[in-house]
């Protein structure tokens, strides 16, 4: 990280409690975690035989994935857009 003012914060994820230290601010950084746990949870449910290691690890392969989905169809909008800027 820069050297930006650092920001820190006390998050519950998954029956945890973890201190973040990030440039964002408080609310976004416990945004960020309540949707970590979300997202850890939704995966228990749909196996619960999993230990936590494994459950994570599944998150980050989940999180990761939707966001290149994400980067895609953003990167098509802006396709889009310039196409039709050309015009």
């Amino acid at each position: 990280m820069s050297q930006a003012k650092k920001t820190r914060t006390t998050v519950d994820i998954y029956g945890k409690t973890y201190t973040i230290l990030g440039e964002e601010n408080v609310h976004h950084m416990r945004i960020v975690a309540s949707m970590v746990d979300d997202k850890m949870r939704d995966i228990y449910q749909a196996n619960k035989s999993l230990d936590t290691t494994r459950l994570a690890v599944l998150t980050a392969v989940n999180t990761v994935n939707d966001y290149l989905k994400l980067k895609q169809e953003h990167e098509a909008l802006l396709k889009k857009i310039e196409e039709k800027e050309d015009l």
